[in-house]
């Protein structure tokens, strides 16, 4: 009886324990909502809107940008005449690293 309250009392404490440190676990997550991958433009500027989580630094093209209270990005980028290639990358706190990349082509 003794034995089964303790294997009870552990595993409540691990579940626990997981629950709370998943997000370190999982590390960094980025994604680009919109514009999507390989879509056609004819303007010169667009806007690039996503969502990060667990991060602790963030850049789009190696350029520093910053995330709402939510966790939501939303940035104007200029683009060049034909082939361009969007980069937002994510890291955590603890070196973890992730990154989302977006295609686009900008018609003349």
């Amino acid at each position: 009886m003794e034995i089964a309250i303790l294997v009870i009392f552990f595993l409540v404490i691990g579940t626990y324990s997981y629950l709370k440190m998943k997000s370190v676990i999982d590390g960094p997550k980025v994604s680009i909502i919109s514009p999507e991958n390989w879509s056609a433009t004819e303007t010169g500027v667009t806007l690039v809107r996503g969502t990060a989580r667990n991060i602790s630094s963030l850049s789009l093209n190696d350029r520093v940008i910053f995330t709402d209270e939510n966790g939501d990005f939303s940035e104007k980028v200029a683009l060049l005449p034909g082939y361009n290639i969007l980069s937002v990358k994510g890291a955590d706190k603890f070196g973890k690293k992730t990154e989302a990349v977006v295609k686009l082509v900008r018609k003349e």
